[in-house]
Order: C-alpha cells, then structure tokens, then sequence
C-alpha cells in the first residue's frame, strides 16, 4: 500500500464562523491542490455532520477519500461522560460508512498543566475506551497528541506516558510533525522510536527559533527526509497535511494550493 496525501481541515477551523458549514468549498480546494483524501475534525462536516451516505456521494465527485476522521472531546472527568459517549459512539457508527477510514482521536487541551499524572491517567482511559468500541465496530482508531500549553501531552516525558498507555489491540499514534517539533522533540527520532504503533501521519511545518507555524519548506522541520524514512520503513496510510500559521488563518484556500505545490514538487518523489 502506497503512501497517500490528504489535508487536515483545521487549516480553515481556525476561521471556524466563516468555514464551519463550507466543507464543499473546501473540498473543492483539496481537489484542487492535488490532495487524495480530507481529514475533517467533526465540527466541520456541516450539514454532513448526520448524513454520511451524502459526504461519500460528495467525495466521489471529487475523487476524494475520507482518510480519516478527528473526533475530539475534552475526556477531563474519572469517567466519560453521558454526552462524550454518546458522541463517540455516534462518530463510530457513522464511520462504519467508511470501510478503511480511520478515527483519529484527540484531547482538547485545557487552560494549564495541573495535576498531569491524573489527567494523563483519565485520558488515557478514555481513549482505550473509544477505541476498544471502535475495534469492535470495525473502525481502526489512532491517537494525535497536540502541543497547546495546556496540552497533557507535549514533551518527551508525556509522550512516553502516552506511548507506553495506548492499548496496541486497539489504538495507534498519530505523529504530527509540529506539534512533536513545539514539544521540544526531534520529529524523525520520535517516529523512529514509535514506528510500530503509526497508523497515520500530520505534516506540520514550524520555525525553531521564531517558534511561528509556518508553511511547509518554509520552517525548521525536513518533511523530505521524513517523508523519505516513512516509505523505507514501509508506512502505507495517509500523510495529512495542515498549516496553522497566520496566513492559514486569513487565507486557507491560498496556503492549500501552496502546500499542494510543495507535496507535488518536493515530497511526492520522497516516497515513490
């Protein structure tokens, strides 16, 4: 199975009042940029949110893919709630739509770091959880860490916590290159040391000594070599591609073409 590149949807979420019920629009622009496949979190399916037989029919279209879908709750109380179950057990029913598609998980960050250990802990019971009832659904589950402040799940440290944590019958990692580079990390050493347990990747570029996102080429991360390491290492699934910097926010649409650019000019031949 060859490696194939989609974009991640939080490009535009940024600007979420002016996206949050324009996934066609959006579309429209990964098509354009060349990109495979979309990766939405469920905020941003708009009137698809309840009707998954008419997101396919609107992929086909296109000749898109949904190569995964985020699904991200705040998993801060000893149990999940009534409103986080039944909304993951919403998202894996509608998956089943989706034979192939993956369910990246995600914990919104908090306001700070406090009592890590339990939180860590509840997280990590959480996403066993969802992920174990998306096995047994037939939907594959991978978790993405992120780098906010309030992240639980930021450093070399945290990740260890969440890598060793993660239930492997159940629930992949899904690396994103910046968010590993914000934490302090090197991003090829991490996937080295994780590889077995990737099941889906985030391109993500970021400057080093201006800590600002960036497009991609333009910041510290080599996504070439990177791209590179995971075709040697016989990586298979989707590599998503996102940008968070300003301009993203101002201008998804224009830094979506550009990045479709760089994928065709520079990281397409790094993993044929």
């Amino acid at each position: 199975m060859s490696i194939r590149f989609g974009y991640q949807t939080y490009t535009w979420q940024m600007s979420y009042e002016k996206y949050r019920d324009r996934l066609d629009d959006i579309l429209d622009v990964i098509a354009r940029a060349g990109g495979e496949g979309v990766e939405p979190e469920v905020c941003m399916l708009g009137r698809y949110r309840t009707e998954p037989e008419a997101l396919m029919e609107a992929l086909d279209r296109r000749g898109l893919k949904l190569g995964a879908l985020c699904l991200a709750l705040s998993w801060r109380q000893a149990e999940e709630t009534d409103e986080e179950r039944e909304e993951a057990d919403r998202v894996i029913g509608y998956m089943r739509t989706f034979p192939g598609s993956l369910l990246t998980l995600v914990q919104l960050p908090g306001s700070d770091r406090s009592e890590l250990a339990e939180r860590q802990r509840r997280a990590l019971a959480h996403a066993n959880a969802v992920a174990r009832r998306a096995h047994e659904a037939g939907v594959d589950c991978a978790f993405h860490p992120n780098s906010p402040s309030g992240s639980v799940f930021r450093t070399e440290e945290d990740y260890r916590v969440l890598l060793d944590g993660l239930d492997p019958r159940y629930c992949g990692y899904a690396p994103d290159t910046g968010h590993i580079a914000r934490g302090g990390m090197d991003p090829e050493r991490v996937m080295q040391r994780y590889r077995p347990l990737i099941r889906h990747v985030h391109f993500k570029d970021w400057e080093r000594d201006g800590g600002a996102w960036t497009a991609l080429g333009q910041g510290s991360i080599d996504h070439v070599r990177i791209a590179a390491y995971l075709r040697e290492s016989g990586y298979g699934g989707w590599i998503m591609v996102e940008e968070e910097s300003a301009a993203a926010e101002s201008e998804p649409d224009r830094v979506t073409l550009e990045n479709g650019a760089f994928v065709r000019g520079e990281l397409a031949a790094a993993v044929k």
